[in-house]
């Protein structure tokens, strides 16, 4: 695929430059904030944590920047989400170019969901890709749980001497995850309706751990067409859905067509918030009818 190739090109490049850099042991990589989050809580001030894809951009468009790629060359480790389709460009070339720095894949043992939707949608790519992975595991607190152990184990393996620490962290993480989890339960457990419509499907963990139905407005990661808004339109209809979640960064308006025949409203939000637990608590809150949003 065209973008896959060129990134893998790019990082190439780059990686090898990174070759002859020192590694900085005191960094650690992430591709999202939300990694970030989870990580934090492990590790507290131990290690500066550097982000690949900054805030308010989309990860599956991002294209990271020369310095970027360096930074990520230098870390100690990096934590990639696991399932995102640059990312495997980008580990691929790290590994090569920098055995040194440690590739952890977050996703590992997480019960994947496939065919919700197709990240590379260039009509050419089509049949490759329909069978990829929905990459967006931590977007529910029983996946998160497993992705942030994931993490958790990563680092106990590459620095014993801080064992201790680590758990005492990895613990209270726990349970802030345990506790969103409870919260979102109690918030779902009667609902106007368990059907929500999303204009891409970046809740689709979070549906299936709640007992909901997620439909996506994009197409196979394309707007959809007016035969398409039509179909959604009478599915809603027929399942009375009130709520329409827009991603941040995209563009609202068809959301707000489909919004405008079935009477409901769009509400913005941020999956990829640094504050995890209270972004999905503020989802189950809107789907529940308890925000004054």
């Amino acid at each position: 695929m065209k973008k896959i190739t060129y990134l893998l090109l790019i990082s190439t490049i780059v990686f090898a430059g990174c070759k002859t850099e020192q590694k900085n042991d005191n960094v650690l990589s992430v591709t999202i904030e939300p990694q970030r989050f989870f990580l934090e809580k492990i590790v507290g001030e131990a290690y500066k944590i550097n982000v690949i894809v900054p805030p308010g951009t989309s990860p599956e468009t991002y294209e990271p920047t020369p310095a970027m790629m360096m930074d990520l060359g230098r870390s100690k480790m990096y934590f990639k989400v696991g399932a995102l389709g640059f990312e495997n460009a980008w580990s691929k070339s790290l590994a090569e170019n920098n055995p040194d720095v440690t590739v952890v894949d977050c996703s590992r043992d997480i019960g994947l969901i496939y065919g919700t939707h197709n990240h590379d949608h260039e009509a050419d790519d089509h049949d490759a890709h329909a069978d990829l992975p929905d990459a967006h595991v931590w977007s529910s607190p029983k996946t998160a749980a497993i992705f942030a152990e994931n993490m958790y184990k990563a680092l106990v393996f590459s620095d014993a001497e801080n064992v201790e620490t680590y758990k005492t962290n990895f613990d209270a993480l726990k349970q802030i995850i345990n506790q969103t989890d409870s919260s979102i339960t109690a918030l779902l457990s009667d609902i106007p309706s368990r059907s929500f419509i999303i204009y891409h499907p970046a809740l689709s963990y979070f549906a299936r751990d709640y007992g909901l139905e997620q439909h996506s407005i994009e197409f196979e990661g394309k707007s959809p067409s007016p035969a398409q808004i039509k179909e959604l339109v009478d599915l809603a209809k027929r399942e009375d859905i009130k709520v329409i979640f827009v991603q941040q960064g995209f563009d609202a308006k068809n959301a707000e067509v489909v919004a405008n025949e079935i009477g409901a409203k769009v509400y913005k939000i941020n999956p990829l918030a640094y504050e995890w637990d209270k972004e999905l608590i503020r989802i189950a809150k809107i789907l529940a009818g308890k925000t004054d949003e």
